[in-house]
This record gives C-alpha cells, structure tokens and sequence, in this order.
C-alpha cells in the first residue's frame, strides 16, 4: 500500500479497504457501493464515510456486473454524418442533452445511422442492451427505431413526436408543430402576402407533416390556394432545388413559409438570385429560431423551436423512467413566432 520508504500510496484503494475501515463484511460494502439495497441506515453511513475517507472509486466494469446498469444512454440519430454535422438543431439538442446530464454519472453515446434503417449496426447496438437507455432524435416513417424501443424494456424517448405514435406507444417530446405553421401562414396573410408558398419539410417524418398540416388549415382559412408546395430533406442543397422548383412553377409567390432555418437561408439565396427582393417582393418566415436567423441578411422572421428545453425535458423523461418510476406521458411544447427584416 506504500512505498518502500513508508510513502504515499502506490495502488487505487480497495473494496477490501472500504469494509475493514467501515467495520462490515465485503459483500455488505458492495452493495452499499452499488444501490445500497437490503444495507441497513448504520452500514450504509459508515461505508460512504470510509470511501470518502480512502478516496474509493468503484470499477464500472464489476458495478456494471452487480447492477446490470452501463451508467450510459445512447442519443440516436438516424441521419447521415453530413446533416448532423451541418444541421444546427442537432448542435442544440446534444449540447441540451450533455448540459442535463451533467449532475448525473451518464456518459453518452453517439448513434448514427442512416433514415429508414431497418436493421444494421445501430438497431443491433440497442437490441444489445449496451446502454441503459435510448433519446431519439429526427425519427422518419420507415425508421425501425421506434419499433425496436417499444417492444424491448429499455427506457426511451423521442426529441418529436413518433410517426405513428398511436401505433409505437413510446414516450416522446414535441414543439407544436402544428400551430407553428398556422402562425408562419397568419403572419403572411397579416403582412398582406396572397399567393402563398412553402419549401416544406420531408414528407415522412412527424415535424414537417404536422408544420404544413397548420400552414395549409390557415391558408385555406385565408380563402387562399395552397397548392404551391415543395419538399426537400432539410439540407441546404435540397432547400435551394426545392425554392428553384417552387418559383418555376409558381412565379406569383409573395409569401414563403420555409420548415426550417437552415432551409430558409437557402431559400433567401435563391430568391436573391432571382431577383425577388425580401420582404418586398417576398415574405420570408422560417422555423427553429436558431442563431442563424440572426445572421442571415435580412434578418429571419421564425418561428420557435424549443430544441434545448426538448432536450432537457427529454434528459427528465428518460430519468424518470430509469428511476422506475414508470412511463411518462407525451408533451407538447408551445411556441411562437419572432418577428425580423424577412417579413
């Protein structure tokens, strides 16, 4: 335990260590170390008192053992390497994520694999049971991801709402989508737009859907047509080809509707190439309410996408359930639109 000169310590104190100081048996102590079940008040105090003493860490691999708990949980994102490292809503989320866990002992672990993934390495992971819970993030219609939670014991939720959630009954956490793309379309008709377009989101997943849904009940609400529609993938190359289309096919537009900030930025690109100045030709609104609608020339009317307190709520749903205190219901964030120059 000392040098041979009568030093200091030379080893990583031992679980040994921590029952002979404590008074109490090796197996008492370990479980004490691990949960404290079936350890009575004295023992449990007296082995907390000798590891703070010793400066006792426990190994994860043999509490891994004892607990059947990893002390991690994977975020799972079922996207390419190239939107997640260019998309700034994913930045937002695992920031949020990373932040709430932060007073916790977890360690996260990354999942990346590609939309619609029905089988491979990142369903296989979670199958394995190699992490103590799952946070899903962007889930697509043909994603096998939601499929695989419910019907496993493994704590989960989802950063939006499931394809079909009534179908896939797993926990999840949501913006109102639906009433973002009501406001995105009221404040255009406000501003005086009448031939009103969007550059929506893709048509597989629950955001995008759900953000048109409400564009297009205030535009007919409105008396307008809503048949100037385009999707693209939330990238900023599909943006500006779906813009493109949007334009050729109807050059009248005076009011845009884009499902994402990212897009939007995109979208002003083209709209400038094209000579449509924003807001006079064109009103511009977008969604997410990132730091890019600050940057961007002009400045983007959006509307808000709570991705860091998602996240958080996210982290409080997932806690909840590993602390076995049982599911937890859905929620839906509110929102709201900010108003800048593109309007």
């Amino acid at each position: 335990m000392t040098g041979p000169e009568g030093g200091g310590r030379t080893s990583a104190p031992t679980l040994v260590e921590v029952a002979r100081l404590a008074g109490v048996s090796r197996a008492t102590a370990s479980r004490a170390v691990n949960g404290g079940e079936r350890v009575s008040p004295e023992a449990l105090q007296a082995v907390r008192a000798a590891v703070r003493e010793l400066g006792y860490r426990p190994n994860r691999a043999a509490r891994s053992l004892v607990t059947r708990r990893t002390d991690s949980i994977a975020v799972v994102i079922p996207e390419s390497d190239s939107r997640l490292f260019t998309d700034p809503f994913f930045a937002t989320v695992l920031h949020g994520v990373t932040t709430a866990l932060a007073s916790t002992e977890l360690q996260i672990v990354l999942l990346i694999g590609d939309k619609g993934e029905q089988s491979g390495r990142m369903l296989h992971y979670l199958r394995s049971g190699h992490t103590d819970g799952a946070i899903v993030v962007s889930h697509h219609r043909r994603d096998n991801v939601a499929a695989v939670l419910a019907d496993s014991t493994m704590p989960s939720v989802f950063i939006g709402r499931p394809w079909s959630p009534a179908e896939t009954p797993v926990s999840w956490v949501d913006v109102d989508n639906f009433t973002g793309g009501v406001l995105a379309a009221e404040h255009l008709v406000a501003r005086g737009a009448r031939r009103l377009g969007t550059v929506a989101g893709p048509p597989d997943m629950g955001a995008p859907v759900d953000r048109l849904a409400g564009w297009v009940a205030a535009v007919e609400a409105a008396g307008l047509a809503t048949d100037a529609v385009t999707h693209a993938d939330f990238s900023t190359p599909g943006a500006a080809r779906a813009t493109e289309e949007l334009l050729a096919a109807h050059p009248d537009v005076d009011g845009l509707f884009v499902a994402s900030d990212l897009m939007a930025a995109a979208a002003l690109q083209v709209l400038d190439a094209h000579g449509r100045r924003v807001p006079q030709d064109v009103r511009v609104v977008g969604f997410d309410n990132m730091e890019l609608a600050t940057t961007v020339r002009p400045t983007l009317t959006t509307v808000v996408n709570p991705a860091a307190e998602m996240a958080r709520r996210a982290v409080e749903m997932l806690l909840a359930q590993l602390g076995s205190r049982g599911g937890t219901e859905p929620e839906l964030l509110a929102t709201e639109l900010v108003v800048r120059e593109s309007s």
